[in-house]
């Protein structure tokens, strides 16, 4: 049986987990060119190189993100064996660790993961909410089992990742209850010179709504723009302007922040991914959410 140095292994999965040799050095108390030879030696034990230096930074290579990934699973196994050594109840939990695009919005996302918690056993979630850009490379080096996305993966992203589609639905206006009544008489022209909060330009959805808008000949009054579409909501149920929101959760829009549907926009779709290293996707939580999701909360289109 062909045995492999551990110690080497911690080191590689530090190196890459810190971000490089010197923050790995720092964290383990090693110096620069002994924390670099044991690398060099699991490199020379696996036949292949693990790092490679792109600019100022170490990255991964191909090998190295596969090395990595597996790297992940056995210290991940190993920190379960210590909990249910010491009688700590992460015996069996299943871990989730999801990226969020920062543009996609909250409920929707609620809406998603909810079928995860679900599950017969145990399932830990943990959500990091960041840009598309910065969640590929987390996901690249494993450090995310899936990223929930409203676009597919860039064209020319450096990062080899698949879109799997959650599905898609329609567009509502919603707005105040003193909004609405004023402005769902004869909609959509009601929203010509209406007060209305978008999300920022260039995004998929501001795109959709800005031809839908050109088509309708109308021209709302743009009040605010926002980023992060859980803070535009914020300020659509203060009363500050009409805003957009899925169909597929309008339900929960109205309840959450008592605000009135005032008009469908079917035309104008948001379309939701799963997006994964893998062509495949394997991960048993991604798998029963990706399920659920096609089928409960897309299912309407």
């Amino acid at each position: 049986m062909e045995w492999l140095n551990y110690n080497h292994l911690f080191y590689f999965w530090t190196v890459v987990r810190e971000g490089g040799l010197t923050q790995a050095g720092r964290a383990l108390r090693l110096s620069h060119p002994t924390l670099s030879a044991q690398v060099r030696s699991l490199e020379e034990r696996l036949g292949h190189k693990l790092l490679t230096r792109i600019g100022r930074k170490l990255q991964p290579t191909e090998a190295g993100r596969l090395v990595f990934g597996y790297a992940e699973e056995i210290f991940s196994l190993g920190r379960e064996m210590l909990d249910a050594v010491e009688g700590r109840p992460a015996k069996g939990e299943l871990r989730l660790q999801v990226g969020v695009v920062d543009a996609v919005p909250k409920l929707i996302v609620r809406s998603v993961l909810e079928p995860a918690l679900r599950m017969a056993g145990p399932v830990r979630l943990v959500c990091h909410e960041d840009s598309y850009e910065k969640l590929l490379s987390e996901l690249a080096l494993y450090n995310l089992d899936v990223v929930l996305a409203d676009s597919p993966v860039p064209a020319g992203s450096p990062v080899r990742a698949f879109s799997h589609p959650l599905g898609d639905c329609g567009v509502g206006i919603f707005g105040s209850p003193r909004l609405a009544r004023a402005h769902r008489h004869r909609f959509p022209r009601s929203l010509h010179g209406a007060p209305m909060l978008l999300p920022l330009p260039g995004s998929p959805l501001r795109r959709a709504l800005d031809q839908w808008f050109d088509g309708q000949k109308v021209r709302p009054r743009i009040v605010a723009e926002f980023e992060d579409r859980a803070l535009l909501n914020v300020f659509g149920a203060d009363g500050a302007g009409l805003f957009p929101a899925p169909l597929a959760v309008a339900e929960e829009v109205r309840k959450q922040h008592g605000v009135v549907l005032v008009g469908r926009i079917p035309q104008v779709r948001e379309r939701f991914y799963a997006v994964s290293v893998h062509r495949r996707l394997k991960h048993p939580a991604v798998v029963a959410l990706t399920e659920a999701a096609r089928a409960a909360v897309f299912s309407a289109g």
